[in-house]
């Protein structure tokens, strides 16, 4: 009877808001740690098309003869989708769980000189959902371009460089790709700030502040090193 009453503790734990919350920060700063590291291996295309795939080409050989042929690759792929389903499952179960307990109408928090009515929206928080949409929808565009080359606007390529230098050649694929950045930027800002107050770092009003001005300017750093590159290639500062 102890053991069965300490699972089913354990198991309300797991399915707590609280827990649903830790899980939906960790599997985000996941995938911020991704983007930073996507954000620095597209800056290569700066130093041409041998660097840029020989970068792309090593992403698959990386520890081997440990691991298979792209064997850290799929880990990688692996370990992200486990981050974005979580992420995903716990937003949509809290935001579920939201609604159900405001009947739709959404949570009051406290009044601000900005929300008399003590509803706390800035425009990331209020577009976190709609944004999540919009960079989910891209990613799949984005894959099926760079890394799948089942489409290929500008032409197709065999070679990463050449598939980046086509593609964002074509202003209006510019265009989408710095929209769904932009979508992500406001994600990226509320979440990596949401993130560490879910884990319980945004003690005090000065760590508060110093989180805030964290989440802004890996936000800027990211956002900023993903648009140069297809600007660049835009303007005809990089390219064959």
């Amino acid at each position: 009877m102890i053991a069965h009453g300490l699972e089913q503790g354990r198991a309300r734990t797991l399915r707590s808001s609280v827990a649903l919350h830790a899980a939906m920060a960790v599997g985000g700063l996941i995938m911020v740690l991704f983007l930073i590291a996507h954000m620095y291996g597209n800056l290569k295309v700066f130093a041409g098309q041998k660097a840029f795939d020989g970068y792309s080409a090593y992403l698959r050989t990386i520890l081997e003869p440990l691991l298979p042929y792209s064997g850290a690759l799929w880990i990688l792929r692996v370990i992200l989708l486990i981050s974005v389903g979580t992420h995903v499952y716990a937003a949509f179960v809290l935001w579920h769980r939201s609604r159900k307990a405001t009947a739709g109408g959404g949570g009051w928090r406290y009044e601000t000189t900005q929300n008399r009515r003590g509803v706390q929206r800035t425009y990331a928080s209020f577009t976190m959902r709609w944004g999540g949409v919009t960079i989910a929808l891209f990613i799949v565009y984005h894959l099926l371009h760079l890394t799948a080359n089942y489409i290929h606007p500008g032409g197709a390529s065999s070679s990463p460089y050449e598939r980046m230098i086509n593609g964002f050649s074509i202003w209006w694929v510019v265009l989408s790709y710095a929209i769904a950045l932009l979508a992500l930027g406001f994600h990226l800002r509320h979440g990596i700030w949401s993130a560490f107050a879910s884990l319980g770092a945004n003690t005090g009003v000065a760590r508060r502040r110093h989180l805030n001005q964290l989440a802004y300017l890996i936000t800027v750093v990211v956002i900023g090193g993903f648009l140069v590159p297809p600007f660049s290639i835009l303007f005809g500062w990089v390219g064959p």
